[in-house]
């Protein structure tokens, strides 16, 4: 391994330093770069991967799996990109975790720009970010299937929180598959196109995680420690929050399946807004808050 000063180094593929995971790919990249500690490279590691226009359903998910596996000692992978990835990164960091992220680009250049803090916290806090692309490398559209493998390979497990049918959170998990790792997938509504891959990946034989505790105990048993974690005791929604959590819904939409006029319905989702209980999608749907579903002490 090579040092610079300015906390920059590079492994080739003949440095006995060089992670054995990517050694496991048909096409292992010939050098590492990175910037962190690359000690970090050798420890056991959980991937955290989810769609990049993520619900708040994706983003809790992730964070709950951040925050899990920061507890329990485990370093978290991720390619650093906006929505459930950089939502993994983030509680990671907060849970007082170490996280690498595997960047598409140089492993110098911040992208996405609105992930600048977890690039920042994995180098600060013990992680690193890494690269197979030489210094200074902009985003390349090639570079990120690879960026995708290197996630899979070093990841002893993955977890898929949210994934369109064609997307690059598909083409880890396809990678992690090839690679004989074991791949853990969240359930989602069929009517959501956000959890169309991750229901596929169910379908084709990918471990279920039904459950918050499921998620939790998953983890601790894959990686070798005890979770404390008791069960949250859990108030029953009401049926707006109900036909919510079933599926995203429009206010027009609700009023149907509930039987009641949309006035009264926009009514209650703007009370629930304003308590952060509800959050209004880009399409126009409403959402539980990823607030609400992480249960930070807000109840109807």
């Amino acid at each position: 391994m090579r040092n610079y000063h300015d906390g920059r180094w590079e492994i080739g593929i003949d440095d006995p330093e060089y992670p054995s995971a990517f050694l496991e790919l048909a096409n292992p990249p010939g050098v590492i770069y990175g910037v962190g500690d690359a000690a970090c490279l050798q420890t056991p590691c959980l991937g955290i991967i989810g769609a990049r226009r993520a619900t708040p359903y994706g983003l809790a998910i992730a964070s709950m799996a951040g925050r899990v596996a920061a507890e329990g000692g485990v370093c978290v992978v991720s390619g650093g990109a906006m929505g459930c990835d950089s939502s993994a990164g983030r509680a990671t960091l907060a849970a007082g975790g170490a996280t690498i992220v595997v960047s598409g680009c140089g492993a110098d250049t911040v992208y996405p720009s609105t992930s600048e803090d977890v690039f920042r916290g994995a180098v600060e806090g013990g992680g690193a970010v890494i690269s197979a692309e030489r210094w200074g490398m902009g985003p390349r559209r090639y570079a990120f299937p690879k960026r995708n493998a290197l996630i899979a390979a070093l990841s002893r497990c993955l977890i898929v929180t949210e994934a369109g049918p064609r997307s690059g959170t598909m083409g880890t998990a396809d990678a992690a598959i090839e690679l004989g790792r074991t791949v853990y997938s969240i359930p989602g509504s069929i009517f959501s196109v956000n959890s169309k891959g991750t229901n596929a990946l169910i379908a084709e034989g990918a471990k279920i995680i039904p459950d918050e505790e499921s998620l939790a105990l998953a983890i601790s048993l894959d990686f070798g420690f005890l979770s404390l974690r008791s069960e949250r005791p859990q108030d029953e929604p009401d049926g707006l929050m109900a036909a919510l959590l079933a599926s995203p819904s429009r206010p027009d939409e609700l009023a149907e399946a509930m039987g009641t006029d949309v006035i009264g319905v926009l009514r209650e989702l703007t009370a629930y807004e304003a308590r952060n209980l509800v959050e209004r999608l880009p399409d126009g749907s409403y959402a539980p808050s990823r607030a609400y579903l992480l249960g930070h002490n807000i109840g109807i």
